[in-house]
């Protein structure tokens, strides 16, 4: 692993300005976020709130590193700090940044400041690529235009930007309306939407519009994805993805590997492996049944790979993760 974050002083040159934690004017709402989400959740764990696509996060310390695999969404931090990796890169976030993934994305991640009396708090929502493509149409010329972003990784599908007071704001109100179910039912839809307004008129704007640009190199890698995603227990086939949406071979390679962080075949892996560990916790199915379900086809090469990746052979990891109450993976 390439650690590109390690503290403040040695950050992923896109990410420094995010996880600042200087003195800013965002910082009092930030505040009271944190507390609308404490008060909400007394103990750890994940809540999935009456609004569809909101779910609240709370973690009372550090955790070991997890895996899970990152669908659409916008996340923000109310208090604490994390780490996630995601292929050859490492960002670091927290309280006055958000996080935007544009596209599904297997990753590690890990709470590294939190504790029973600072617990880490954050806020995420679903996003409907399909929603970010009617509101870029919707802006139309609008929208800020594209500023040059000296960054190797501009092009990633996950991104950090630090808060704004709009997005703060808006997602106050949001968490707001959780103990206003009748509001709920007609307000939530237009301030999850605000949001998402919010992101594409903010820092972010410009990589998540490529996302949804047509003729973009991003959306079509986010094509290919949404295909490894449905099919991936088939073989890959990397020429016929590339004849799909219009790309040599080697492009593909290139462009798929500037989003994702790593190689079709290791995306496709990863899929396997998580979708292999759904089967076994939430079916019962036997190690060797959920590998030949998600396309392996040696039950001990399963084994290795799983292992390597979760850090236990498949049954003991199981056994441990049925018998945790703990958060597997926060936001």
């Amino acid at each position: 692993m390439n650690h590109l974050a390690q503290s403040p002083g040695t950050l992923d040159p896109c990410v420094q300005k995010a996880v600042s934690y200087s003195p800013l004017p965002a910082e009092p709402m930030c505040r009271e976020l944190a507390d609308l989400v404490s008060a909400r959740m007394t103990e750890e764990g994940v809540y999935e709130t009456t609004i569809p696509g909101l779910d609240l996060f709370r973690v009372d310390g550090p955790t070991p590193c997890m895996s899970t695999v990152y669908e659409p969404s916008l996340c923000v931090i109310a208090q604490g700090r994390k780490t996630i990796e995601l292929g050859d890169r490492e960002i670091v976030y927290g309280a006055l940044s958000y996080m935007v993934s544009s596209v599904d994305l297997p990753v590690n991640g890990r709470v590294i400041d939190a504790s029973p009396e600072n617990p880490f708090l954050a806020v995420k929502i679903n996003i409907d690529p399909a929603e970010v493509a009617e509101l870029v149409l919707q802006l139309g010329d609008a929208a800020p235009p594209a500023e040059p972003i000296d960054c190797p990784y501009s092009a990633c599908g996950l991104c950090v930007a630090q808060v704004d007071l709009g997005i703060l704001d808006v997602m106050t109100r949001l968490v707001r309306l959780i103990d206003s179910p009748a509001d709920a039912r007609v307000l939530a839809p237009l301030i999850q939407r605000e949001i998402i307004y919010r992101a594409l008129i903010g820092e972010m704007g410009s990589r998540m519009r490529e996302f949804v640009s047509a003729d973009s190199q991003s959306n079509r890698i986010s094509k290919v994805i949404a295909v490894l995603k449905d099919r991936f227990a088939e073989p890959l086939r990397v020429r016929e993805l590339a004849e799909d949406v219009n790309m040599s071979e080697s492009t593909l390679y290139h462009s798929f590997k500037q989003v994702t962080r790593m190689s079709p075949v290791q995306f496709q892996k990863k899929l396997r492996l998580h979708e292999a560990r759904r089967l076994m916790l939430s079916e019962g199915l036997e190690a060797a049944t959920a590998s030949y379900r998600v396309g392996y086809e040696s039950p001990s090469h399963f084994s290795r790979e799983y292992s390597r990746m979760f850090g236990a052979p498949p049954r003991a990891d199981v056994i441990k993760l049925r018998g945790e109450t703990r958060l597997s993976m926060p936001a």
